[in-house]
């Protein structure tokens, strides 16, 4: 990789700053002074240094944000958007929300850059789980909890078989393997009642940090990296 893509992969500088950084003998590689930002290196292995910081290079990022209401799931400008609350780094190094909630629905929101992979986890085809905390406006009864788990019309498409398991009569939690638009508000409209609060806590093999308040985020850890990874093979 060049050297160039590579300061600028980790959103350390643009590659023209390398350049002229390189030029002005500010950037080392393997402890040694380089002079242009052309030159090929080993992402895997060299050790960087820029203005004497030593660099840190993943090839993908992956992010948990716990997103608080009023912001769009998007990367669009205008308006509020989910990577306003993140650091600009996650705009230069090309990072995005994979998969969409709603406005007013908060919780666990994977950011990344790796297309590939988030392509993989929002697949039909794959059946990745997605379960949401849901209070709703009127009571779920046995009838509607059956409706919703085998499946409902939500206008010019039926729900795939889902997951319901209910805390009181108008609380609890919902699994679906799809990601069609509002569609968990649209499934409870379908059986007479109307999403109040919906709260999505798990993403595949992830599940939202109690410890991460709404607005907040990390990046992932290695073994959450790891499950990520083994789910979208």
């Amino acid at each position: 990789m060049r050297l160039d893509k590579y300061l600028s992969d980790a959103a350390v500088c643009s590659r023209s700053d390398a350049a002229k950084a390189a030029r002005a003998g500010k950037i080392t590689v393997d402890g040694e002074r380089v002079t242009s930002a052309a030159v090929h290196i080993d992402p895997e292995s060299a050790e960087v240094t820029y203005f004497g910081k030593k660099v840190e290079w993943k090839e993908f990022s992956y992010i948990m944000l716990n997103k608080p209401k009023g912001y769009v799931s998007s990367t669009e400008e205008g308006g509020r958007t989910v990577m306003d609350l993140l650091p600009p780094e996650c705009k230069k190094k090309k990072m995005f929300p994979c998969g969409r909630l709603d406005v007013d629905t908060t919780g666990l929101l994977l950011i990344t850059n790796d297309g590939e992979r988030a392509h993989r986890l929002l697949s039909p085809a794959r059946h990745v789980e997605k379960t949401y905390a849901f209070t709703c406006s009127l009571p779920i009864g046995e009838d509607e909890k059956e409706a919703l788990e085998a499946g409902v019309d939500i206008g010019a498409h039926v729900t795939s078989r889902a997951k319901v398991a209910l805390d009181t009569p108008i609380s609890g939690r919902i699994t679906i393997t799809e990601g069609k638009f509002h569609q968990i508000k649209r499934m409870f409209h379908a059986v007479g009642s109307e999403i109040v609060e919906l709260e999505r806590v798990s993403f595949g093999p992830l599940t939202l940090d109690p410890s991460l308040g709404r607005g907040e985020y990390r990046d992932l850890t290695e073994d959450e990296e790891k499950s990520l990874i083994d789910a979208a093979k």
